[in-house]
């Protein structure tokens, strides 16, 4: 028997393996509830069932119900959301790009690159350690993390919103929930968008066998209502620049929500957006797809505008940053291609 207690993130997402137990060769068939019941230290039923019904016991990378029996050489994987040592913080001297601040909050723009919070692999050199270091005192939030009363992903460039004390925390919280708040994202996506605007909505959970992406399924057993509204900014026949406004703020919502519609984030390599999508099979058009690839070397998504109620204030404040610098030449580069080529019908 093998016995792992180590953590497994998801380097952007929200799972993070705390137990690893691979069943010996002479393991008789036995519910999951009770063989993870023999091997974790103080862990009750209750604890594990609910673990069960989250989601996050895994038997050969696939999620199973309490009883389903491990049976010699399976791998029983327990993930939470949170990683066993990410309280461990490490004050460090990134310099970040402040937008706004006052004495109850702060606006940042996030650059490509940098995680917001510690995970496996990103204990340091993350969002946090920079706060830790910039900044004292900053209040906890539900997921015990400094500051952080959102997120965004680690190669999506754009603006966060930081609480500075306990009441701006629960006061900017409750807006994201209560979806007063305001988001927009600007993203490139693959295909040319039918209609000049739509809604998107479904429940977004973790994909069934891989657990790195997320997936929209038509019922609540399976992840978390999400709904995000888009509109056509600008067409390039393969691609389509779109504005996207989230209603609410899953994990990967825009990326999983445009995914699901056929139109992927351009070279967004966790859902196959690296991939030659739509258009030709020239050489010359896969060198243009390559060069485009390079200028950009991460999924086409920035969190373009945020606007919020202050906490003491009451003002309404709207933040809105330009785009990045690789997606600005990589639009060019589309734009400059959709001029001079006639874009071919596909089946």
């Amino acid at each position: 028997m093998q016995n792992n207690n180590i953590e497994d993130a998801d380097l952007e997402g929200e799972l993070f393996e705390h137990y690893r137990f691979e069943a010996a060769k002479g393991q008789a068939p036995l519910r999951v509830d009770k063989f993870l019941m023999n091997l974790v230290e103080n862990a009750t039923r209750n604890k594990i069932q609910q673990a069960a019904t989250n989601g996050n016991i895994f038997v050969n990378d696939i999620p199973v119900k309490s009883n389903y029996k491990v049976k010699a050489f399976d791998v029983v994987r327990v993930l939470m959301e949170q990683p066993p040592f990410e309280n461990i913080i490490i004050p460090e001297n990134i310099p970040l790009d402040i937008v706004y601040e006052d004495d109850q909050l702060l606006v940042i723009n996030k650059p490509a690159g940098l995680v917001v919070h510690p995970g496996h692999g990103n204990y340091t050199g993350t969002l946090v350690n920079a706060l830790a270091y910039h900044f004292e005192n900053l209040p906890m939030n539900s997921s015990e993390r400094p500051g952080l009363v959102h997120r965004i992903d680690k190669d999506t460039t754009g603006l966060l919103v930081v609480a500075k004390t306990d009441h701006a925390m629960a006061y900017l919280t409750k807006q994201f929930a209560d979806k007063t708040s305001e988001r927009e994202y600007v993203a490139l996506v693959w295909g040319n968008i039918e209609e000049e605007s739509g809604t998107i909505e479904g429940y977004i959970g973790r994909h069934m066998k891989d657990r790195m992406q997320m997936s929209v399924y038509d019922s609540e057993d399976f992840g978390k209502h999400a709904v995000t509204h888009y509109k056509v900014l600008e067409r390039f026949g393969y691609v389509t620049l779109v504005s996207c406004i989230l209603e609410t703020g899953r994990t990967h919502q825009i990326r999983a929500h445009m995914k699901h519609i056929g139109h992927t984030l351009f070279n967004d390599e966790r859902y196959g957006g690296h991939l030659i999508l739509k258009g030709t099979t020239f050489t010359k058009y896969k060198q243009f797809i390559d060069n485009c690839f390079k200028t950009l070397p991460r999924q086409a998504l920035h969190a373009k505008t945020l606007g919020f109620e202050h906490p003491t204030t009451k003002e309404f404040m709207r933040f809105d940053t330009e785009l990045p610098q690789d997606m600005k030449e990589c639009i060019e580069k589309w734009r400059t291609y959709s001029k001079s080529h006639i874009m071919e019908e596909e089946e």
